[in-house]
C-alpha cells in the first residue's frame, strides 16, 4: 500500500498546502494511506484532513516517518546537511545548476533517497501537470506595482503580505496606485500565453494597468531589447533555460529607459541562465524589492514564495491539479512518476 505522508511547510511565510481534506478522501477511498502532520500555518484546518480519514502526527515528525512513506511537500527543507532516505515530492530547485541544488541533491545519494520534483512531473506532452504559475503571476505583478507606487510616491516599500481572497489583493493595490499620484505605467509581460503571464497579466488589468502581452514569438531574435527599457514595468514570467536571452542587463541601467521596476517572477536568480543578471538574491516579504540603480531609480522585485500570499485560492487550484497524478503514485505504469525518477537518477548520478 502507497504511503503519502504529508509534512508541515517550515519555511517562513509558508501556509500553503499540496493537498485539501477531499484529495485525503479520494486517495484513502484509492486505498492509499495518508498521513498528515499538524502545522501551525497550514492554511487549512487540520481538523479537516482528521474527519477525512488521514492519520494525524506531530508537526515535522517527517525524518522519523516509516521508510516506505513518500513524504509530501511544497517548500525546501531545512538545511541541515542531514542524508534524506525518503523518495521526497516537492519543488526541489536542483536541476539547473543551482548551488543549493547541488546541496540537496548530495544528501539524497548519501541518504538513498528520491527527489520527486513538482516542476518536473509532466505529461505525455511535456506539460506540467500541477503549478502554481497562475496564482505567482497575480501576486508577483501585485508586488511589482506595489513597488512603482510606492518608488512614484517616495515612500518606503511595504512589506509583502497575505491576502485572504484575491480580491482584497486587488483592493488594496488599486488604492496604492491611486494615491501614487502618477498615471498608471506601461507593463511588459513576458511569457504571456503561459500560466504565469496570464496570472501577471489579469492582475494588471484589473488594476487598471494595460500590459504588453510577449512570448515566444517576440523574444525570437535573442535580443537586445529596447522595447523594454519603453516600459515603466517589466514583469518576467520565463523560467530561466539555457536558452533563454538576457532580457535587462548591467549596460542598460545607464541607457534612456522609463523602466523603473522589474518584477522578476520566474525568479532564478543563482541560475547561471537568468535572462536578468542584476542580482544574486531573491528578495523577501519583508523587503519585497533590491534597488540595482539609482538615478533613475530601477528595484527589482524577486520574492519565490508568490503564490503564498494568496494560499487559499492557490492552495485549492494546484491539488485540484496535482491530485490525479497522486492517485498514480504506486502504480508500476505511471509514465508521470517514472519520467520524475529517471530524471533524478540522471541529475544525482553526476553529484
Amino acid at each position: 500500500m502507497t504511503h503519502i505522508w504529508v509534512r508541515a511547510e517550515q519555511r517562513d511565510n509558508e501556509t500553503r498546502t499540496g493537498i485539501t481534506p477531499e484529495g485525503v478522501a479520494a486517495l484513502i477511498a484509492a486505498g492509499k494511506r495518508v498521513t498528515v502532520e499538524n502545522s501551525a500555518s497550514r492554511v487549512l484546518p487540520i481538523d479537516g484532513f482528521r474527519d477525512a480519514g488521514a492519520t494525524i502526527a506531530p508537526e515535522n515528525s517527517w525524518p522519523e516517518a516509516p521508510e516506505d512513506a513518500v513524504i509530501f511537500g511544497l517548500k525546501e527543507l531545512p538545511e541541515d546537511g542531514t542524508p534524506l532516505r525518503h523518495r521526497h515530492i516537492m519543488f526541489g530547485h536542483a536541476y539547473k545548476d543551482q548551488a543549493a541544488g547541488k546541496v540537496l541533491l548530495k544528501r539524497f545519494k548519501a541518504g538513498g533517497g528520491t527527489l520527486l520534483d513538482l516542476e518536473y512531473l509532466t505529461d505525455d506532452a511535456g506539460r506540467r501537470v500541477a503549478a502554481f504559475g497562475y496564482w505567482a503571476g497575480f501576486a508577483g505583478a501585485a508586488v511589482a506595482l506595489s513597488v512603482w507606487a510606492a518608488q512614484q510616491a517616495g515612500r518606503a516599500v511595504p512589506p509583502a503580505h497575505r491576502h485572504a481572497t484575491a480580491d482584497d489583493m486587488v483592493a488594496e493595490l488599486t488604492s496604492e496606485l491611486d494615491g501614487s499620484g502618477v498615471p498608471r505605467p506601461k507593463a511588459l509581460v513576458i511569457g504571456a500565453l503561459g500560466r504565469v503571464g496570464t496570472g501577471a497579466a489579469d492582475l494588471c488589468t484589473r488594476v487598471g494597468v494595460t500590459p504588453t502581452r510577449w512570448d515566444m514569438a517576440e523574444t525570437a531574435s535573442g535580443g537586445p531589447f529596447p522595447e523594454i527599457l519603453a516600459h515603466g514595468v517589466f514583469l518576467n514570467c520565463i523560467l530561466a533555460r539555457r536558452e533563454t536571452p538576457r532580457f535587462v542587463t548591467k549596460p542598460a541601467l545607464t541607457q534612456p529607459r522609463d523602466l523603473r521596476v522589474i518584477g522578476d517572477i520566474a525568479c532564478d536568480p543563482d541560475s547561471p541562465f537568468n535572462p536578468i543578471p542584476l542580482y544574486d538574491r531573491a528578495t523577501t516579504w519583508e523587503k519585497p524589492a533590491v534597488r540595482v540603480h539609482d538615478d533613475p531609480p530601477l528595484d527589482i522585485m524577486a520574492i519565490d514564495n508568490l503564490p503564498s500570499m494568496l494560499p487559499l485560492e492557490s492552495s485549492q487550484d494546484f491539488a485540484g491539479q496535482l491530485l490525479p497524478t497522486l492517485l498514480t503514485l504506486g502504480d508500476a505504469d505511471s509514465p508521470v512518476w517514472a519520467r520524475a525518477n529517471a530524471l533524478f537518477q540522471d541529475h544525482v548520478a553526476r553529484v
